[in-house]
């Protein structure tokens, strides 16, 4: 069965990594992610002949989450940080120096991932993880394509400043200019 032939509930069954995924970056709890990609689940169900056969699934799948997201914000304005990812402690990888040193790397991008503004996360996720061109993201975002590339740029280079990353090479935070 073809993606044009396939309900938009056959859809969300494929599509659910890539909508966690998502909601995780935007919200930074586990727990709420996933009641967020459930809300999105049951409001694409309910709307499923409000998708238009033939346009980008992933474009409206994620537009509906981030309308919720924001939607969860407005309703808790005076509420403070949810959860943090590096709480996650079910997280299992084999044993090793490779392994190791490619898990302290993770933890090190998500602290710094976590520490960029909303808007910048945004961006990154959809055009770097995600792989959506730069016009899809605006149209998800509802934004100029002008200004997913500023948020872009600027997401990257403080991601490469957090990290110690310049210009392909990883740098010691507390060295100037040596490199690990």
């Amino acid at each position: 069965m073809t993606n044009d032939t396939q309900t938009v509930p056959e859809r969300l069954v494929a599509f659910l990594p890539n909508l966690r995924r998502f909601a995780i970056s935007l919200c930074r709890s586990w727990e709420l992610a996933d009641d967020l990609v459930q809300m999105a689940c049951e409001r694409a169900i309910l709307a499923a002949d409000s998708f238009v056969p033939g346009s980008r699934f992933d474009a409206w799948m994620f537009r509906i989450l981030r309308n919720l997201w924001i939607d969860h914000l407005r309703r808790q304005k005076t509420a403070g940080p949810q959860g943090d990812l590096e709480d996650a402690r079910d997280v299992s990888i084999p044993s090793g120096e490779a392994a190791s040193l490619a898990r302290m790397d993770l933890l090190e991008v998500t602290a710094a991932l976590q520490k960029l503004p909303a808007e910048q996360r945004e961006v990154l996720v959809l055009v770097c993880v995600e792989e959506f061109s730069y016009r899809d993201a605006a149209e998800v975002l509802a934004i100029p394509i002008g200004t997913v590339m500023s948020r872009l740029a600027r997401a990257r280079k403080n991601l490469m400043e957090l990290t110690g990353i310049s210009f392909g090479e990883r740098r010691s935070p507390d060295t100037k200019g040596g490199v690990l």
